[in-house]
């Protein structure tokens, strides 16, 4: 099992009256709120968890980024892992990961994956996103062809990845005149790319279609073992089968000595939920053309935390808990909660969302080093006796088109 810590990386030392008073703070809450002083003591601390994580024993940091907006302060996830790369020696660089429809130049974004690729020696997860919907509005993209940039965009790059150049790309929404970059990756034939989402179908089905693993993020147990039959329909239509290793799951995660500590600093996963400042127009989250039909109603709802009906009312922390959405306490209490998800999902990647809110350093330290002192050895164990295999260890290809390309080559020759 692959064992990964993650952070929204969060601008909490702003004026929560500010978002609160205006409603939101994503994509237009001025960013005059903003103290540089403060970011730059954040940014430090962040990068010292990263490596105080691997000192504890994950095996994995997961990277992301978001824009316009205080929840997260990773504006660029490659510079993170490109800092990390030279900062750590042992845990893979996960970036779930970079939006490709807000990439106008996939040639330059594969260059800079392969040089972190290179300067980790060989330890990057290149993983890629849509972007959400606000991000289309703060970058001036199309939210109409956010699917097609994503899907062209990869094709880019994983031929620049694989194929010698020079040649020439000319594509929709993509031209390059000529591809034929000097920085290629170190691992052969690519960097392993993973998949993260939440409730889009079509993702969920591009994903399993190529034999990515994918990351459901935070879903509800319920949720998650729809998402798993969706993947596993799509695999099956191109004749696989696919196992833990093509999944992955992330979830709130809080480690104290006590659980009464535990569950004090836990609430602030509510934060980032829009519990403690208001976050987004559900509007923004899903513009006109973002997602189909079918998809847009049900993530309108999960973004603003409730629905227009009372079907989905927003769960209070309590609820999160207990449906361990949210799980917090002892190390044994938290291993006990663990171990039920895994149980019942059966990832062979799980990564902890440790840090969020207004959580203090010493808080955020002290569930990282509980959970790799306590938490995960006990959780490797359970993975052994469920065979919960990583991509790692199950030694799957980087991609079902990738073999099936090789195949074709050589059966024409």
């Amino acid at each position: 099992m692959h064992l990964m810590y993650f952070t929204e990386q969060p601008m909490k030392d702003y004026p929560a009256e500010a978002g609160l008073d205006i409603g939101f703070t994503s994509l237009l809450m001025s960013n005059k709120h903003f103290d540089p002083v403060a970011g730059s003591r954040l940014y430090n601390e962040f990068l010292e968890n990263y490596v105080y994580a691997e000192e504890m024993g994950v095996d994995g940091i997961m990277l992301n980024e978001h824009h316009n907006a205080p929840f997260c302060m990773q504006a660029k996830a490659n510079i993170f892992a490109s800092l990390l790369a030279g900062m750590t020696k042992r845990v893979k660089i996960v970036l779930l990961g970079n939006p490709l429809p807000l990439n106008d130049n996939p040639v330059r974004l594969a260059e800079e994956l392969a040089m972190i690729d290179m300067i980790s020696k060989g330890r990057l997860v290149s993983g890629f996103v849509r972007g959400g919907g606000q991000e289309q509005l703060a970058t001036n993209a199309n939210p109409a062809f956010n699917r097609e940039r994503f899907q062209e965009a990869h094709d880019l790059i994983v031929k620049t990845w694989t194929v010698p150049g020079p040649f020439r790309w000319e594509g929709k929404h993509f031209h390059q005149r000529v591809v034929n970059p000097w920085a290629l990756p170190l691992q052969q034939p690519h960097p392993r790319i993973w998949i993260p989402g939440v409730i889009s179908h079509e993702t969920i089905v591009w994903a399993a279609q190529n034999g990515y693993p994918y990351i459901a993020l935070n879903t509800s147990i319920e949720d998650t073992k729809k998402i798993w039959a969706r993947y596993d329909a799509a695999a099956a239509e191109v004749g696989y089968t696919p196992g833990p290793e093509n999944r992955g799951y992330l979830i709130r995660c809080h480690v104290a000595e006590t659980e009464e500590k535990a569950l004090e600093s836990a609430r602030q996963f509510l934060w980032m939920d829009g519990e403690f400042t208001g976050r987004l127009k559900p509007v923004w989250a899903s513009p006109s053309g973002y997602f189909s039909p079918s998809s847009r109603q049900t993530f309108v709802e999960f973004v603003a935390g409730q629905s227009a009906s009372p079907s989905r009312p927003r769960k209070t922390f309590e609820q999160q808990i207990a449906d361990l959405q949210i799980v917090a306490g002892t190390p044994e209490q938290v291993v006990k909660s663990l171990r039920t998800i895994m149980r019942e999902t059966r990832p062979g990647i799980m990564a902890f969302w440790g840090n969020e809110g207004r959580m203090s350093q010493p808080d955020a330290r002290t569930s990282i080093r509980l959970l790799g002192q306590e938490v995960m050895p006990a959780l490797r164990e359970t993975a052994k006796e469920l065979d919960l295999k990583s991509p790692f260890e199950a030694d799957m290809p980087v991609s079902r088109a990738w073999a099936n390309a090789q195949a074709a080559r050589q059966a024409a020759e």
